[in-house]
């Protein structure tokens, strides 16, 4: 049976998924180390967590995951906060962007940047602490759409997403036979900030029944996992061989 992570750092938890995913851990009675910009958030979210359940210990604090010395030096700060880090859910991202060569390439670089490069920033530090604690759990929050290329404003933030799940697979090659685990997560459509102005998509759910899920998948620490688990772990098997037109119609 897998070792409860008592202490639990989430990136990106001041709305959407991080929230929904803190809200689940603090009705589960974990600790909690939460970072994100927006800290005015953070302090509301605390309060909520508290409330929740008052016997956990709730630690904020500010960091734009862009500013890639401050992820190193606030997830030290976490750790000795905490006392330990069990587990690191690397979160934070965004979806900003659109058809490449339309003129929006700043828009598409910080979208590639935050997504991937800073999740790379983030699993350097969390992996650098579990090293030295010989032990620790690291989460990366993908996408379904890592899956295949996408086209319009998902086209880049799909491809990020692809890098985060290979970069998570080769992290867990290195890690093989150690006592650190990796497990990746691929959320289906679930309603979130990031796609709040998205209308029609398929099979989307809210927000708390999506980040349910992702807990659950979580707690399995398996190495892949698609959520809600109905319909993605099928779909994800369709969207893998499904020729470029039906592509064209989900984005």
């Amino acid at each position: 049976m897998t070792a409860v992570r008592q202490n639990i750092l989430i990136t990106g938890a001041s709305s959407g998924l991080g929230k929904g995913m803190a809200i689940e851990f603090a009705k589960m009675g974990r600790n909690l180390g939460l970072c994100a910009r927006r800290v005015e958030r953070l302090e509301d979210l605390k309060a909520e967590l508290e409330t929740i359940n008052p016997n956990i210990k709730v630690v904020i604090k500010s960091l734009d995951v862009n500013d890639h010395d401050a992820v190193f030096t606030v997830f030290e700060e976490f750790r000795q906060a905490l006392g330990s880090l069990d587990r690191v859910i690397v979160n934070a991202g965004m979806g900003k962007g659109a058809s490449i060569g339309t003129g929006f390439f700043h828009a598409n670089k910080q979208t590639a940047v935050t997504n991937f490069v800073s999740a790379l920033a983030q699993c350097e530090a969390a992996v650098g602490i579990f090293r030295a604690q010989n032990a620790g759990h690291l989460v990366n929050i993908s996408s379904i759409s890592a899956m295949r290329g996408f086209r319009r404003a998902l086209n880049v933030y799909a491809a990020t997403k692809a890098a985060l799940s290979n970069l998570s697979e080769g992290l867990r090659v290195d890690l093989m036979n150690t006592p650190i685990k990796v497990s990746t997560v691929h959320p289906g459509f679930i309603r979130s900030e990031i796609n709040e102005k998205v209308e029609k998509v398929p099979f989307m759910v809210d927000t708390e029944v999506g980040c349910r899920a992702i807990v659950k998948a979580i707690e399995k620490e398996g190495a892949n996992s698609y959520v809600p688990n109905w319909p993605w772990s099928i779909m994800v098997r369709i969207l893998k061989i499904a020729p470029l037109s039906w592509l064209k119609k989900m984005s």
